[in-house]
């Protein structure tokens, strides 16, 4: 009977007007407080002239942060203020993140999308002036495609049976330094391993300016990146998995084949996805290891090539209108590029990824 009213007096304390009930700030009130917020934010910029929409923005989160703490701390407690605070904050830092990423996108699409068609996909830059219309980037879509698959091929592959290394039988010395290099070598800058292939491949052995002097350049750039996400990602896969599958009798390289690989695919998929969009958007191995061509050159192994990177570079340095259009919509070819290679590794992981059930 005792346990029964005192388990009564808990439900009634908790229902509305019980003594452990407590004001809730409507649901409404957030999006109100961001407008208000808006609007204060916008007529602080125009009486105070500043000209930069930024700064209006900057203004606006920051009073909807205060008004946010001082709302809440009126309408429920200080500690649920501080909890929507902090959120807040997150939404804040959120958005400050993505609207450089938008502005930047916007600005790309708006300005390159006047050049881009057909003829621009489907056309070098033979015989056109600098100063011409007309022109296209066709040699440099074949010169990256080709420098950085071949960079690919080689880094990948190296990249990922590195981590499994370290991961799954790693110890000792080996390891340690093994590790240590990686580490070194992810902040290496890219006119340092330019500078490296050049002195080595070009300089010592001899071998001439061509688009595979490039993708070694590049190699080095992505080894570090797919190893580091590559092994990130094989530490995550239970240890279960394999022990489960080592106590069936299964050998330890069929497990790792088998088990945790597969465990892992969209992980190691999405870390190599970034590193081809990180060494797709170099510039300095080309220009000091490609060279730059008008032309379209489709053998990376003889002779100078372009690269979308490059063609940027070099039509942009040009600095006539024509120049700058190329340049404009040449930067948009290469975002799509990188957005088309996320979108088909996110497909590829999520066909590959292991099937769950009951």
């Amino acid at each position: 009977m005792s346990d029964t009213m005192t388990g009564k007096r808990v439900a009634d304390s908790l229902v509305p007007g019980g003594a452990l009930a407590h004001r809730r700030m409507p649901r409404w009130a957030p999006l109100a407080i961001a407008v208000a917020a808006v609007v204060l934010g916008s007529v602080t910029g125009l009486v105070f002239d500043l000209a930069s929409h930024l700064q209006w923005g900057l203004i606006a989160l920051v009073l909807f942060v205060l008004g946010t703490y001082v709302t809440t701390a009126v309408l429920e407690d200080r500690r649920q203020a501080k909890d929507r605070v902090a959120t807040s904050l997150v939404w804040a830092c959120f958005v400050v993140a993505v609207v450089p990423l938008f502005s930047l996108v916007a600005t790309t699409v708006a300005k390159g999308i006047k050049n881009l068609n057909g003829h621009f996909l489907t056309h070098s830059m033979g015989g056109v002036l600098s100063s011409d219309q007309g022109g296209g980037v066709y040699h440099a879509i074949i010169g990256t495609l080709e420098q950085v698959g071949l960079a690919s091929l080689i880094a990948v592959p190296i990249g990922v049976l590195t981590a499994i290394y370290l991961v799954e039988y790693g110890r000792g010395k080996l390891a340690l330094a093994v590790t240590f290099f990686v580490d070194v070598m992810t902040g290496i800058p890219s006119v340092v391993s330019g500078l490296f292939i050049l002195a080595f491949w070009i300089l010592v052995l001899g071998f001439s300016y061509s688009g595979f002097a490039g993708s070694l350049a590049l190699v080095i750039l992505m080894i570090p990146i797919v190893v580091r996400s590559t092994e990130e990602m094989l530490k995550l896969v239970p240890n279960e998995l394999r022990e489960a599958s080592l106590a069936l009798g299964v050998p330890k390289w069929r497990t790792i084949l088998k088990v945790v690989l597969p465990t892992a695919i969209g992980g190691i998929t999405t870390g190599i996805m970034l590193a081809v969009a990180r060494i797709a958007g170099e510039t300095a191995p080309v220009l000091l290891l490609v060279f730059g061509n008008q032309l379209i050159n489709n053998d990376p192994f003889h002779g100078p090539q372009s690269s979308l990177p490059f063609y940027v570079y070099e039509q942009y340095v040009l600095g006539t209108d024509a120049s700058y259009e190329r340049a404009w919509s040449a930067a948009l070819v290469l975002i799509a590029f990188v957005m088309i290679l996320n979108m088909v590794a996110r497909g590829i992981a999520r066909w590959k990824a292991p099937k769950t059930g009951r």
